[in-house]
């Protein structure tokens, strides 16, 4: 059952565009260089062929603008090649002044293999080596953008990159069977499961959808009838780093790029990220912060020792048990000196187990610890989000 929702699931997240929009003809075949065909040729435009880690031969995009200091990694939507996006990145490049790559996922354009989500984990992953080892990106000034589906591999990068610069979330999903089925928790044999990786996302996110109001939903087509504008919502309120959201009055799933609220919030957005200090590696913070729980293992050790302490108590009892009954073996003549044994042996019992009801106490005051350690990590704080509330 689980894989056959999650193969049915894969198949409303992939529609590649068949026949592809666009061919290449091979310009270098040692660097992988390529031209596009039916597309009218730019300057500062270069197209390659990249090899995943799972063998496919992905086509991708790299559009330059002389005055970038950002690169922005865009991984579209399900239902797009290389050849529709074209125009978009060329004129995304030179209005947000950003070195743009854009990529097909296998089995869409011309790029080869199949659509799959592990295998556009892996293509992501090649286009993100190659924006660094070909053309100098360094991880802090990467800018991860992802469409609709493409926010599966755009999360799903940007979870394990500790010093990106900023992530865009376009008509983002929560998962692929929510986009079906309003799930309240998640399933192993879900894709793309945005909600549980977000919150591991440690730069500013950026997230715009499809503002849905009353008028909207009296008018057919101004609102996302494919991706639930609670998707985007649910997403930004989970986001460490928030950014001001873009909701776009009037547009639908398709068509939120043609708004000029569009192009001016995401300016306003680059120009905010340019100015912020670069992000630091917290490799040392982590490890520290890992070192913490190991408080209550300690507890734990005292805990031990006690019962140490309380079995060695036990066996000096039954040493004076045995002596006791050498004892009545001399002679019966002594039953005062019997009573008064027992009763040091009840006494001796009694305090055995108060300490042992005593000692659990240091446990449970390790766990105390831990509540704070997750509360100062972050983990559960609620505060970020009633700024927001107030000012919405």
């Amino acid at each position: 059952m689980g894989g056959m929702t999650s193969t049915m699931a894969a198949r409303f997240a992939f529609f590649p565009p068949d026949p592809p929009s666009y061919g290449v003809v091979v310009e270098d075949e040692a660097s992988g260089r390529l031209s596009m065909t039916t597309l009218t040729p730019r300057e500062g435009v270069e197209v390659r062929r990249l090899w995943t880690g799972r063998g496919s031969g992905i086509v991708a995009m790299y559009v330059t603008n002389p005055n970038a200091k950002l690169a922005l990694l865009y991984s579209h939507g399900n239902a797009a090649d290389l050849g529709q996006m074209y125009e978009l990145f060329v004129g995304l490049s030179s209005h947000l002044r950003v070195n743009l790559m854009g990529y097909d996922y296998s089995g869409y354009g011309q790029s080869s293999g199949k659509a799959s989500e592990q295998n556009t984990y892996a293509d992501i992953e090649a286009a993100y080596k190659c924006l660094k080892e070909t053309y100098g990106a360094h991880e802090e000034d990467i800018i991860l953008y992802g469409q609709s589906v493409g926010t599966g591999p755009t999360l799903e990068l940007a979870a394990h990159l500790p010093r990106l610069r900023a992530v865009v979330l376009h008509s983002p999903i929560l998962s692929g069977l929510r986009v079906m089925y309003p799930l309240k928790h998640t399933y192993w044999f879900d894709i793309y499961k945005n909600i549980d990786k977000i919150p591991f996302v440690k730069c500013p996110v950026l997230v715009i959808h499809v503002s849905v109001d009353f008028l909207a939903l009296l008018d057919m087509g101004t609102e996302d009838n494919v991706v639930d504008c609670s998707h985007g919502k649910r997403l930004w309120e989970l986001c460490k780093e928030k950014y001001e959201p873009l909701w776009i009055k009037g547009g639908n799933h398709n068509n939120l790029e043609l708004f000029p609220d569009y192009i001016r919030h995401l300016k306003k957005f680059i120009s905010a990220i340019e100015n912020l200090p670069v992000r630091q590696d917290e490799s040392v913070e982590t490890s520290d912060i890992a070192e913490a729980p190991r408080t209550s293992s300690d507890c734990l050790e005292s805990s031990r020792m006690s019962t140490d302490q309380t079995d060695t108590s036990r066996s000096s009892a039954v040493s004076r048990d045995k002596s006791k009954r050498r004892t009545e073996g001399r002679g019966k003549s002594r039953p005062s000196t019997d009573r008064r044994e027992k009763s040091r042996k009840s006494v001796d019992s009694s305090k055995d187990m108060k300490d042992d009801m005593d000692q659990p106490e240091k446990p449970r005051k390790s766990s105390d610890r831990f509540g704070d350690m997750m509360r100062s990590m972050g983990l559960c704080n609620m505060d970020c989000l009633k700024d927001t509330a107030s000012k919405a």
